[in-house]
């Protein structure tokens, strides 16, 4: 039903008839002056890119949908993660965002991060780029965002959010954010200080049968998670000369992240049932920096020469212990379980672009380095009446685990050419060929050597059929990193019966071939982007699941190569103002995809989708503003197809099935530009299902041992934030 109704609201946006007024931007670069955002009175630089039908927001602070304007309202930078994938990476399929031209050399303090700290008085004009060209800091993306800041603005501004996010259990998490921007002569400056507080509560309920199809068990486990920290950020740019600059970035973040499980485990096999209970205790810590900058030189006939930089380090920590509560006030310990990583990137580009044959081509050459590291401890204890205990191991007994002990360093060099040529205003190709050498070692209990190199070529054609409708025709060869974490002894997170994973040392990278084309059409009058993208990848040695047991009676799996794979697919995408109906401030939202892959299992030996992969989503959204009131709102409703959606390992296979959810916000700022904005996430009743087929032997000897049933419910929460000026 939600495919029909979206599939139809697409095509009547597509085919509206649309009133005879100016347009904007009848060219492949789509320009909004500053002054067409007046209107809405917009305070920051992501104010006025809410209001731009058709963007794609990946990269922004808010992260929210194409023109949705919805905030999302989380603090992840205490969850930790660094950014991306290792070294600077290519362009995206969805939108890049600079800033006066320029992306900031960095991964965690990106670009997008910064429309939220630059005010809306600094805005020049916003450029909608859909055509390739030697003098933007990225290449290949879909399109590219590029926020052109006035050459004169206040010499210092400003801003403040202070909100609270109330979780289901009624408990509030606080956060505060100040960041202050701007000039002083040639230098451009942006500071930004957080500080605040997480929680997430989640309930699991899971009922198990044993493979003759008997009741076993019945599982409620209650999640309370905890955490908070703060983190500081700066981006500063210096203009050397006119033909040179600098810019420096660089942040820091430090936080706790902790659990308090219960766990009350119902045997159904007895008579009468009976009771077991169990509590855990998972105390996590996270610390993050980087600094990243680079330099650029222009030539007087126009050629460019850059530098860039980039250093991080990301350290998470996490000790989790679980008890067998044995009485109202007395309790036995049967895990400890201690993870520590360090990951360190080292990371220098350096390129050099020239003008050839009167602007109409230009070649850029250059050379990627890249260093990184990872350092990775684990520490598992149990009881184990045959053994002898360790303090070191919270007084159980130290179990070996392969790779639990590893540190795993590789050493990139890519040197590439990329080649950009207009061939008129209608139609452009960029080609780029780039060769990848790297060197993966590992030390510690496993020692070994690995090398890869990959050519990796690509061609980026775009035509203008017409002013408003763009063709873009892709084939790329997409070389894949390795999770360092897979090449080690790693925690797993999702199995409580398997509370270790096992590393594999054998492992190479997965590539494929993509082709893809993508056909964009800009209605008219600044209605709205209709856009259609069709995809398919060649995929060769594909990492899955593979078999990696030390003997049959302890059977274990671990991510390897399984071979080779297809996978395929659609997406449709409409951003659309309903002026046709007299409500030119009503913004619908609304996209659809569907997609299918093959690959032989290799356990099985069938046909069957790659692990994980998603069947289809759906998005349906407005945003609809109210100038005169200075208010706007929006609801958004997300569903991802269900069926067939598995995970296959040596001993199980498992089905996921999520409910629909629903997104809304209402924001009202006032006549000195303070705006409170109240937002919820998770409307619904949304739960998260796994069915989980448990063999014994393997699921290729197809003896069912168990059956587990498990949905969990986080519930939504609502978010009160007041942002501002000063």
């Amino acid at each position: 039903m939600m495919i029909r109704l979206s599939f139809s609201l697409l095509i009547f946006l597509m085919s509206s008839p649309i009133a005879a007024q100016e347009n904007i931007g009848e060219q492949s670069t789509v320009v909004y002056d500053s002054d067409y955002f007046d209107q809405w009175s917009p305070v920051t630089a992501q104010d006025m890119i809410d209001r731009i039908p058709g963007l794609t927001q990946g990269g922004s602070s808010r992260g929210g949908f194409s023109g949705g304007g919805f905030s999302g309202g989380g603090f992840s930078g205490f969850r930790g993660g660094s950014g991306g994938g290792r070294g600077f990476g290519g362009g995206s399929r969805g939108s890049e965002i600079l800033i006066n031209g320029k992306r900031t050399a960095g991964k965690n303090n990106s670009t997008g991060t910064q429309l939220a700290r630059i005010t809306s008085d600094q805005v020049a004009y916003i450029e909608i780029i859909r055509g390739t060209s030697g003098e933007l800091d990225v290449r290949g993306s879909g399109q590219v965002v590029n926020v052109v800041l006035t050459d004169v603005f206040s010499d210092i501004s400003a801003q403040y959010e202070i909100s609270g996010q109330q979780y289901e259990d009624n408990s509030v998490a606080p956060r505060v954010n100040v960041s202050v921007s701007g000039t002083r002569g040639a230098l451009e400056y942006q500071l930004q200080g957080r500080v605040g507080e997480n929680r997430d509560v989640t309930t699991y309920k899971e009922k198990s049968v044993l493979g003759d199809f008997s009741s076993n068990d019945y599982i409620y486990r209650k999640d309370i998670d905890d955490g908070g920290g703060y983190g500081m950020s700066a981006n500063i740019g210096y203009e050397i000369n006119s033909n040179s600059s600098a810019r420096l970035s660089g942040q820091f973040t430090e936080g706790t992240n902790g659990s308090e499980i219960s766990r009350k485990t119902t045997n159904l096999r007895t008579t009468p049932w009976t009771d077991s209970y169990q509590r855990e205790d998972i105390d996590g810590e996270i610390s993050n920096w980087e600094i990243g900058g680079d330099y650029e030189y222009n030539t007087t006939r126009g050629d460019r020469f850059k530098d860039l930089f980039i250093s991080n380090s990301f350290t998470p920590e996490r000790l989790r212990e679980r008890w067998n509560l044995t009485g109202p006030v007395s309790e036995s310990k049967n895990l400890f379980l201690d993870s520590k990583s360090t990951t360190r990137e080292r990371i220098i580009r350096s390129s050099y672009t020239m003008d050839l044959f009167s602007g109409s081509q230009d070649i850029e050459i250059g050379a990627e380095r890249a260093q990184t590291i990872l350092d990775s401890t684990l520490v598992l204890g149990m009881p184990n009446s045959g053994g002898i205990a360790s303090a070191a191991v919270g007084g159980l007994v130290p179990v070996n685990v392969p790779n639990a002990r590893s540190t795993v360093e590789e050493m990139r060099y890519e040197p590439f050419v990329i080649h950009n040529w207009v061939f008129n205003s209608r139609m452009s190709l960029e080609s780029s060929i780039l060769y990848e050498d790297s060197q993966i070692s590992q030390r510690g209990e496993t020692s070994k050597k690995r090398n890869y190199d990959y050519v990796k070529p690509k061609l980026d054609f775009r035509y203008d059929l017409t002013p408003t409708v763009q063709l873009r025709g892709t084939m790329e060869k997409i070389v894949q990193q390795l999770s360092f974490n897979d090449f080690v002894a790693a925690l797993d997170t999702r199995d409580e019966d398997r509370d270790v994973q096992f590393g594999n040392e054998n492992l190479k990278q997965e590539w494929y071939w993509n082709y893809e084309f993508n056909a964009e059409y800009r209605l008219p009058n600044d209605i709205g982007v209709a856009s259609a993208r069709i995809f398919y990848e060649d995929w060769t040695d594909r990492i899955e699941r593979i078999d990696v047991s030390p003997s049959k009676d302890d059977l274990q799996g671990a991510n390897g190569n399984v071979g080779d794979g297809e996978k395929y697919g659609l997406e449709l995408n409409s951003s659309t103002r309903m002026r046709m109906i007299g409500l030119p401030n009503l913004l619908i939202n609304a996209s659809i995809s569907v997609e299918d892959s093959r690959i032989t299992d290799p356990f099985l030996g069938i046909d069957r989708r790659f692990s994980f992969s998603w069947r289809g989503r759906q998005t349906l959204g407005f945003r609809h503003d109210i100038p005169s009131k200075r208010i706007n709102w929006g609801i958004r409703f997300n569903n991802t197809e269900d069926g067939n959606r598995k995970f296959y390992d040596l001993i199980d296979i498992e089905v996921w099935d999520s409910d629909p959810f629903w997104t809304a916000f209402f924001e009202w700022r006032s006549a000195n530009n303070t705006t409170v904005r109240l937002e919820s996430n998770r409307l619904g009743n949304w739960e998260f299902c796994r069915q989980r087929f448990r063999y014994t032997g393997g699921i290729a000897e197809g003896s069912l041992a168990e059956l587990e049933n498990n949905c969990n419910h986080s519930g939504h929460d609502i978010t009160l934030r007041v942002t501002g000026t000063f």
